[in-house]
């Protein structure tokens, strides 16, 4: 007889396969002033909604930081993201379009935006980084992103959530005003920052 251990066990990895998402396309936003960190175009992966969520959006934002070593690896350059994921990645969490789990959210348009600049989208400078050779455009990467949304139909959504994790849980606290200045008083607006805030003091670990 199989020990109440071993069937949490086998119940836990069909959870995780269930809940692995969908795969969806990762995109580039060729725009002229919009640039990652390392100069490419920033990318994005979209997912519509459908049934009765076709009117509501969430925009999730990635982590952002550290730019210099990021823009080396996926994180931080749409490059090596493409090469790397092959061309797509997997929409879990609260970006899974699994009713099971994610009851709340998973018909919704769902619009990830990947990138680093440094500074949670909130950098403009139009000289490039010479010494570090890196481009400091994050604000330009979140205009350019919301403008294409929002023809699309994101600025007549019902319900509009911004998300991130990390630092791009800090991006969406920085960003939580701006965001809701799109949309119509009637559209209800909110936000979910997960782990998005950052206290200045002593690491606990050392």
């Amino acid at each position: 007889m199989a020990t109440p251990l071993l069937i949490l066990t086998i119940l836990s990895l069909v959870a995780a396969g269930i809940d692995a998402g969908h795969n969806v396309t990762i995109s580039l936003l060729d725009s002229a002033i919009a640039r990652g960190a390392d100069g490419t175009p920033p990318a994005y992966a979209y997912s519509p909604g459908f049934g009765d969520g076709v009117d509501n959006w969430h925009v999730f934002l990635e982590n952002v930081d550290d730019c210099l070593n990021r823009c080396r690896y996926p994180l931080g350059s749409s490059a090596k993201l493409i090469s790397t994921k092959n061309g797509s990645v997997p929409f879990e969490g609260m970006l899974n379009n699994n009713s099971t789990f994610n009851p709340d959210f998973y018909n919704w348009h769902m619009f990830k935006i990947f990138y680093c600049d440094g500074s949670s989208f909130m950098s403009n400078v139009e000289d490039v980084d010479t010494k570090h050779n890196l481009t400091y455009r994050g604000a330009r990467i979140y205009d350019a992103m919301m403008e294409e949304l929002l023809p699309i139909g994101m600025g007549n959504a019902k319900n509009a959530l911004l998300s991130g994790t990390s630092a791009g849980g800090l991006a969406t606290i920085l960003h939580c005003d701006k965001f809701q200045s799109l949309f119509h008083k009637t559209t209800r607006v909110k936000f979910v920052s997960d782990t998005g805030f950052f206290v200045h003091g002593q690491d606990y670990l050392d």
